[in-house]
């Protein structure tokens, strides 16, 4: 799976890209390895209209045959937000499967 990371008011360093490497390609066991898949992540800092802390936001689509599949999470914690996007996203790759099952 190829895992595209954009971001917007963060700045990307070695750590947290490894992070999301990691969280967002462990998707991959899920799927057909024979689709070639691309995760588009988007991760950014939140800091409109809230008078305490940084609010970070977590955004994953996968593509893949005959849907998209997409998860968002806000949360106080990047890290956070990119476990809970990988959980999302691991329940609708499984019920995925399963309504194609024949």
């Amino acid at each position: 799976m190829d895992i595209n990371i954009k971001t917007k008011n963060i700045t990307l360093n070695s750590a947290l890209k490894e992070f999301t490497q990691e969280k967002i390609g462990s998707l991959e066991k899920f799927l057909n390895k024979a689709d070639s898949l691309l995760a588009e992540v988007d991760l950014s800092r939140i800091t409109e209209h809230h008078s305490k802390g940084d609010v970070f936001r977590a955004e994953v689509q996968i593509q893949v045959p005959g849907r998209l599949l997409r998860a968002e999470s806000t949360m106080d914690d990047l890290r956070k937000a990119i476990v809970d996007v990988k959980d999302s996203l691991q329940i609708q790759i499984k019920k995925y499967k399963e309504q194609n099952k024949i």
